[in-house]
């Protein structure tokens, strides 16, 4: 036990001191929701042809645009991006610069002249978001397989109280989740604490892997492993999540990861 105890300090101490230099990211998670496939395609051109180029020229990247995995039979469907700011200063900044945005505009005439007849979408719910204390930038993962194969897992724990949430998160962080994660490779694309969205308290992040069999077999292997075990039986760690939802992803041909 006190060899697990010395462990989780220094791999704690060497993840501060590697990231020490880095900015933590703020990121946008804004999900776009729409029922028929012409909003769709009005979406994907705007996302791909406008709103990715556009950021990109204000040095904002690397971006991801997700669609649900499977076949999505629900009525509302919905697109996910998400947005890494290294300033939560330039969120509303660039979203507005971007509405007069000459080349913007014509690249995605329709959904930026969208009416209320022909809207482009139904709703966008946006959530703000803060990197962890040790994992405080956005990773782009190191994935080899097609498109179509690979998995993107989006997960957001809520909690029943804010002092619940307070210790999920720290499980996350000095508890060493991030790290068993890490150990087993998860290619971990972010994780983050919400500061303001629609369900509260909560912490969102996001894994990725080559296929489905790779996510079961990492996800086996993580429930397996004897520090996660360690580390579940922790009393000050039970309970600390009331609800999971797990969001299983596809990347869009435009996402920048």
């Amino acid at each position: 036990m006190r060899h697990a105890i010395a462990f989780l300090l220094l791999f704690s101490f060497l993840c501060t001191q590697a990231q020490r230099g880095a900015r933590k990211h703020f990121y946008e998670l804004k999900v776009y929701e729409y029922t028929t496939e012409a909003q769709e395609q009005v979406i994907d051109q705007f996302l791909g042809a406008a709103y990715i180029p556009f950021m990109k020229k204000q040095g904002v990247g690397p971006i991801g645009a997700f669609s649900s995995r499977g076949n999505d039979t629900s009525r509302v469907k919905r697109i996910f991006v998400i947005v890494p700011y290294d300033d939560i200063r330039k969120i509303p900044i660039l979203n507005r610069q971007l509405m007069g945005d000459a080349e913007a505009n014509a690249a995605a005439a329709n959904y930026f002249n969208a009416s209320s007849e022909q809207p482009a979408y139904d709703r966008i719910v946006t959530s703000i978001l803060e990197g962890f204390r040790l994992a405080p930038t956005l990773q782009v993962p190191s994935l080899t397989s097609s498109i179509n194969d690979k998995v993107y897992e989006l997960r957001s724990y809520e909690s029943a109280s804010e002092k619940k949430y307070w210790k999920k998160v720290e499980m996350f962080n000095e508890g060493g989740e991030i790290e068993i994660f890490s150990r087993l490779q998860f290619n971990a694309i972010f994780y983050a604490e919400v500061i303001s969205g629609p369900t509260m308290p909560n912490l969102v992040y996001m894994t990725s892997f080559e296929n489905m069999d790779a996510r079961n077999a990492h996800w086996q292997a993580f429930r397996d492993d004897p520090q996660w075990k360690a580390l579940l039986a922790m009393k000050e760690y039970d309970k600390t999540v009331s609800k999971n939802v797990t969001l299983f992803l596809k990347a869009k041909s435009y996402s920048q990861y």
